[in-house]
């Protein structure tokens, strides 16, 4: 039981490095064609100079944000095979679609530079950004469904079916992390860009933090009085607070302070979640058949060696990712940006034929 109840802490706190690290990678992303937009001489090259700039704050990072992901989903089938399994099957539609983005945007980060056509640039920029929008929105419609309770039988299968998952409660939380990672990613670029890039994504953070109060207000609040504990007031107030402390650090330019309570209130939302689902990982409807987290439990033989393994690894990978954040925590700005060095299609084909 005592190992069971630590493995569902963990997971919440891989959750939460997920969300507050790719959070900012998907506001970036989401922000491809919306921040960017050049000098007024300097047109379309201008415009894909800074939108090279927003790619490459995020280019040492995103990849190694997206193995917190790999790892939670690691971690529950290892922990709780029964909750990834009524979860996996359950939200199939919503999951799918998520990893589907997640593979079209990995795929466009990568190859967007390799051929210089304008044409091929533009469609990668699409393919970052519907990457983006759609696990932004579809992780907030998941997670707002397990706080809300879903539709189980006595076999612990889903039976509520795809609709059933876009109702009210759901679709509001979608909006929810959808608004957040984009003030995260604003607030990221004015601490990573430097210039009028940054004065720009200063400008939007400091708006988008008002509407991020609104919204994740509304939610939270819902949230709390239909579906949580009293407890979790406390992560609500902190979350709270925390965007509110944006609103004032944006408004007075102050990057690093305004990104680390912008974090702070995505722990604090992580915080409500999981703490609204214990002592449930798959909470029922309006009080009906629900997984417990000792029902999904692996073994206690099982839960202590993967317990042994993350002592000895998880401070490594901390201590490697800590290490590849302080390499690349230079500003950058569109001077730093080279000409594009992608091969032409007509070299292709010379190649191909």
């Amino acid at each position: 039981m005592d190992l069971a109840i630590l493995w569902f802490v963990l997971i919440a706190v891989l959750w939460t490095g997920y969300l507050v690290l790719e959070g900012f990678d998907f506001g970036v992303g989401m922000l491809l064609s919306i921040l960017p937009r050049g000098a007024a001489r300097a047109g379309v090259e201008g415009r894909d100079k800074e939108r090279r700039v927003l790619i490459n704050t995020i280019g040492p990072v995103w990849d190694g944000n997206e193995v917190w992901l790999l790892t939670a989903g690691g971690a529950t089938f290892a922990a709780f095979p029964e909750w990834y399994a009524t979860l996996f099957s359950g939200f199939y539609v919503p999951l799918l679609l998520i990893l589907l983005a997640l593979i079209v945007r990995g795929v466009a980060f990568e190859y967007r530079g390799k051929i210089s056509d304008e044409v091929w640039r533009r469609r990668c920029d699409v393919a970052i950004q519907v990457g983006s929008w759609t696990p932004a929105f579809l992780w907030g419609v998941a997670f707002a469904n397990l706080v809300r309770g879903v539709q189980l039988d006595a076999a612990h299968q889903y039976v509520g079916g795809f609709w059933a998952l876009l109702n009210p409660f759901a679709l509001l939380g979608g909006l929810v992390t959808t608004v957040l990672f984009l003030l995260h990613g604003a607030v990221f670029l004015a601490l990573r860009t430097d210039g009028d890039l940054r004065e720009r994504a200063g400008r939007l953070a400091s708006a988008l933090s008002v509407v991020a109060v609104v919204v994740a207000g509304g939610w939270a609040m819902w949230a709390q009085a239909a579906y949580s504990v009293p407890w979790t007031w406390v992560a609500v107030a902190a979350a709270a607070g925390a965007l509110v402390g944006v609103v004032v650090m944006t408004r007075r330019r102050k990057e690093g302070t305004a990104f680390a309570l912008s974090a702070v209130a995505l722990v604090a939302a992580v915080v409500l979640i999981f703490g609204s689902m214990y002592p449930d990982v798959m909470p029922g409807l309006d009080g009906g058949e629900s997984l417990t987290v000792t029902e999904a439990a692996s073994t206690p033989y099982t839960l202590g060696v993967m317990t042994v393994v993350a002592v000895i690894l998880t401070p490594l990978v901390l201590a490697y990712q800590a290490w590849t954040y302080w390499v690349f925590r230079r500003r950058l700005s569109a001077e730093d940006i080279p000409a594009p060095a992608g091969l032409t299609w007509k070299r292709i084909k010379d190649a191909a034929f």
